[in-house]
């Protein structure tokens, strides 16, 4: 049974809030409004890299240098964020990051992980190709292979879900957006260490539902495509390790499809003036889709990232 421990999360913090101050949440009166219920938002997009990713990355990278002091440089496979995080923690520590993306990946989000010190390579098709290629580039450059889910990088994405918990701990539900799975696992985790009986429902895109019907049927389920502009829930594969961890601390899994990710974003920005990524609404958006579950409740949502690039928020908002 896979679980952390309190004094791992808080050691973890430690290192974290080295490189960043705890991200805020609040109860927006005007999403309470519209949904009939307590609703607090975890802002991860008030990250320095815009996304919760950053924490895993900071407490992976801490034990990497510990572990394996022979270690020149990393390779890793992303859609951006977990690749900012990594990039940003990997030049702090004076090491290579070579950071792997599929072809046409958002443009902006490239440009912060070069920003952060990250070579970028552009390789397939969608972020499962990516991986593959991430696999080859260590084995040919003799970089050590960060997969985009490891017990270290929960214990940093945890830290966000301690502040949460800590600051609102009487809360009924909390959504929490899935792409590799360390965000709805962290959340679990510091659930059961702080002996809670909250809800978390993981909520995944409708065309990269992988994680939803994997969930469901008790077996990995990978599906043909993940074709979302939200691209940090598009994977066509579950992680296994991350998925049985899932499969036994989540309420339900919930899919949400692109439209209703972009009528989060609108609600995000009227509401609270908060710019947000596909990937970062999605957890909202599976609340719009239930308000009689909700109704009267304390409800959270996490805020997972802001990273949009500036042409898809303005077709969004337009």
């Amino acid at each position: 049974m896979y679980s952390l421990t309190r004094d791992e999360i808080e050691r973890a913090a430690r290192q974290v809030y080295q490189v960043m101050p705890a991200t805020a949440q609040y109860a927006w009166p005007l999403l309470t409004q519209r949904m009939g219920c307590t609703v607090w938002v975890k802002h991860e997009n008030h990250t320095p890299t815009g996304a919760f990713k950053v924490r895993g990355g900071i407490t992976f990278m801490h034990w990497l240098k510990r572990t394996h002091p022979e270690v020149k440089g990393i390779v890793t496979a992303t859609r951006g964020n977990h690749g900012q995080s990594l990039a940003l923690a990997a030049t702090a520590l004076a090491l290579q990051a070579l950071i792997v993306v599929p072809k046409g990946n958002s443009i902006e989000k490239n440009n912060a992980m070069r920003g952060f010190g990250g070579e970028v390579v552009e390789c397939g098709h969608d972020f499962d190709d990516a991986r593959e290629e991430a696999a080859r580039l260590a084995q040919v450059h003799g970089l050590f292979l960060v997969p985009p889910f490891h017990t270290e990088l929960v214990k940093g994405v945890a830290t966000y879900a301690l502040e949460l918990f800590e600051a609102a701990p009487d809360l009924d539900t909390v959504y929490v957006p899935i792409g590799c799975g360390s965000g709805i696992c962290a959340v679990i985790a510091v659930r059961d260490v702080l002996g809670l009986k909250t809800e978390v429902v993981g909520v995944v895109s409708e065309a990269a539902a992988a994680a939803k019907l994997s969930f469901e049927s008790g077996e990995i389920c990978e599906t043909a495509s993940a074709n979302t502009f939200a691209d940090g829930l598009a994977v066509r594969r579950p992680i296994p390790e991350a998925l049985a961890i899932y499969s036994r601390g989540a309420a339900r899994i919930v899919s949400v499809s692109d439209s209703q990710i972009a009528e989060a974003m609108r609600v995000y920005y009227t509401d609270t003036h908060n710019l947000v990524e596909g990937a970062g609404a999605a957890a909202l958006a599976a609340l719009m889709q239930e308000p009689d579950t909700a109704k009267g409740k304390r409800v959270a949502v996490i805020l997972s990232g802001g990273n949009v690039d500036r042409a898809v928020f303005a077709r969004v908002i337009q």
